[in-house]
């Protein structure tokens, strides 16, 4: 037996070690694959960040370029705002000399005579304005008092109102509160009156059961004792009469539980 042990050890080692060498050389080139792909990764890596830097060259490039395109198009555009803006100055300085050379020689009489009338139409207009002014604070103050009083008389009746209704439904909570005392006490009577009634009733009814529970125990213990002594008695006589008083016994027992029961059935209901 320690040899067959020692056997089945040396195969399981055995097997084991074929496995273990199989799978370091698993490892071995899983390792390999490993470390290909990662360099593999790292020349990838290494090319797309120089294209990433030249495209930013190129782009920043582009960028400075375009910017100084436009800077030399504002300069352009600039210059030759300024030089229309100076043109046009000197053009509406020409043009405001000419009218007021024409207002000062031609318009002098009739600007004058215009402006009198102006002055007169707006002193006018100023005067009827505060008359109108004064006329709407007049009727406004008047409207005003009124109010005042119509508010006054409004706000007293209101008052008034108020007070009778408060009067009125204190008055009526004081009569539902009293008629709703009554009602409570009368209810307290009439609850109370019925659980004496109750009361009454079932004392009623258990000395009815209980003396007629006893009338028929002593009847059931009377026909006991008899039937005792009729079977001390008649020994000697024939089965068959002993037999059909025995029937006529479970008759009547049966009679007695059937009217008992329906004497608790008629109880209950």
């Amino acid at each position: 037996r320690c040899f067959y042990d020692q056997k089945i050890l040396q195969k399981t080692f055995g097997q084991w070690k074929e496995w273990w060498t199989v799978c370091r050389e698993r490892k071995l080139s899983l390792r390999a694959e490993s470390h290909y792909r990662h360099l593999l990764s790292n020349l990838i890596f290494k090319a797309w960040r120089t294209y990433v830097c030249q495209q930013k060259e190129k782009r920043n490039k582009y960028y400075v370029a375009e910017s100084h395109a436009k800077k030399q198009k504002l300069l352009g555009t600039w210059q030759r705002w300024l030089v229309y803006v100076n043109v046009q100055r000197t053009k509406h300085g020409m043009q405001s000399v000419a009218l007021a050379f024409r207002e000062r020689s031609c318009l002098r009489i009739s600007w004058a005579a215009w402006r009198r009338q102006h002055y007169q139409k707006y002193t006018r207009h100023k005067m009827n304005i505060l008359a109108l002014q004064h006329w709407a604070q007049s009727l406004q103050f008047r409207a005003w008092l009124q109010w005042q009083e119509l508010y006054l008389y409004r706000q007293n009746e209101k008052w008034k109102e108020t007070r009778a209704v408060t009067h009125h439904q204190h008055w009526e909570l004081k009569r539902c509160m009293g008629a709703w005392l009554g009602y409570l006490s009368l209810h307290r009577v009439k609850k109370h009156q019925n659980e004496l009634a109750q009361e009454l009733h079932r004392s009623r009814i258990l000395r009815r059961c209980f003396s007629d529970w006893q009338h028929l125990w002593e009847c059931r213990r009377r026909i006991h004792g008899h039937q005792r002594d009729v079977e001390n008695q008649a020994a000697r006589i024939v089965f068959a009469h002993w037999k059909h008083y025995v029937a006529l016994c479970v008759e009547e027992t049966q009679l007695c539980e059937l009217a008992e029961e329906h004497y608790r059935h008629h109880l209950l209901v």
